[in-house]
């Protein structure tokens, strides 16, 4: 085994934290990618998918080979295990990835149902594309800045016949770019009109008249890719902050998911046996592959947050690659002077305010983790929250006292 990865691969030294935030940030986007390509019958994207895990097998042998060569001691051997347990995760992370993508070029059918349904999930994915009347047009993602002013974050684009994935700051935005962007479904009005100049007319609700249990397991696959997303946002979390409350959370996670698999099984099983000879069952299969897929990312969550439930000394690099990857992981406390105090998670809009996602809160001495908008927050709270680091510091000025001038 040892072999065929030395002759496939050509061991470079590389900084072992850059390594790490790379194949954090690859395995992430893949996901993106992967239900991106989904949701739209991309083929090119999926394909791309399938690059982006080459290049992930590459990042995991030159993260080994680099843990191995910078060993000298025991105590720097256990500190290691960390961060070779993180790689790992990022890798399975990005072979559920490739599940899904795989659905789309091995031609399985998915229903259009659940394709609608995940695009109202709690982080939707839209596809637009830049008119000539578009106030986007011209400008560089570091100028329009939309993760704070939509919520919303560019995760590739298509320009001609090209595609350009995880595009940064200096990327200047053409007429005819076709934008592929995530984040909270609240924000896709406001990124629609500011990519059309036009105003967004949500997808109409259409009766499918499916099997009960057809439908129910569509509701469970959104369910777990929502709480798979959250699993991965609080193992990071408690990694950061060595938090081993969150890490048990995430083991919990984990487990109710691995319910939730089982319950989508049970209910293709049953929908199947009912069904009429002539009916076509292949949208039942890419129910098992999305179910499997979204319990492997618990899986691999559970796994970023073990070496916090062991108590293993961790590495400094994992807590700076957490910090300077694409997405940063953010805790903050609610000043007892703040002007949020009193107001809800949904009057506040964090999400297209700030593109700030707040996975948990910390109330007194128990840990508040089914977030929604209904949450009022109060003083001494503590938030644990993902975004931009522009948003970072928004979400921190609003939680602190306001500045008299």
């Amino acid at each position: 085994m040892c072999f065929m990865a030395k002759n496939r691969y050509q061991y470079k030294p590389r900084n072992l934290k850059e390594l790490l935030v790379e194949m954090k940030d690859t395995s992430e986007l893949m996901v993106d990618l992967a239900y991106s390509a989904m949701i739209y019958d991309d083929e090119d994207i999926a394909e791309e998918v399938m690059h982006l895990e080459e290049n992930m097998d590459m990042l995991d042998y030159q993260i080994k080979m680099g843990a191995i060569l910078s060993t000298r001691r025991i105590e720097e051997a256990e500190q290691l295990l960390g961060v070779l347990e993180v790689a790992a995760a990022s890798e399975y992370i990005a072979n559920a990835a490739m599940e899904i993508s795989k659905c789309v070029l091995m031609d399985i059918s998915i229903p259009d149902r659940l394709k609608v349904a995940l695009r109202n999930a709690n982080e939707t994915i839209v596809k637009v594309r830049l008119n000539e009347e578009s106030e986007m047009v011209g400008q560089t993602l570091g100028d329009l800045e939309l993760d704070v002013e939509t919520g919303m974050w560019i995760i590739a684009m298509r320009r001609n016949s090209e595609w350009i994935y995880a595009p940064n700051s200096e990327t200047r935005l053409r007429q005819d770019d076709v934008l592929i962007a995530r984040g909270h479904d609240e924000g896709v009005p406001i990124f629609f009109t500011k990519a059309t100049n036009k105003i967004y007319t949500p997808r109409k609700v259409i009766d499918y008249n499916d099997p009960a249990e057809f439908d129910r397991s569509i509701d469970i696959i959104v369910e777990m890719k929502n709480m798979c997303e959250l699993s991965v946002g609080l193992a990071y979390s408690a990694l950061l902050f060595n938090n081993k409350d969150i890490a048990h959370e995430v083991q919990a996670i984990e487990q109710h998911l691995d319910e939730m698999k089982y319950e989508v099984q049970d209910l293709v099983l049953e929908a199947a046996a009912s069904a009429d000879e002539d009916e076509d069952l292949t949208d039942y299969k890419s129910l098992l592959i999305f179910s499997s897929a979204s319990e492997k990312i618990s899986n691999a969550a559970s796994d970023i947050a073990d070496p916090v439930v062991r108590e293993i000394e961790l590495h400094p690099i994992i807590a700076l690659a957490v910090r300077e990857s694409d997405e940063v992981i953010i805790k903050v406390e609610v000043a007892d002077c703040s002007p949020i105090i009193g107001k809800t998670l949904k009057e506040l809009r964090l999400e297209t305010e700030t593109g700030i996602h707040v996975l948990a809160i910390k109330r007194e001495n128990r840990w508040i983790y089914s977030v929604n908008g209904r949450i009022t927050i109060q003083e001494n709270d503590v938030l644990i929250a993902r975004g931009s680091r522009s948003g970072e510091e928004a979400l921190i000025e609003m939680c602190s006292c306001p500045v008299n001038i």
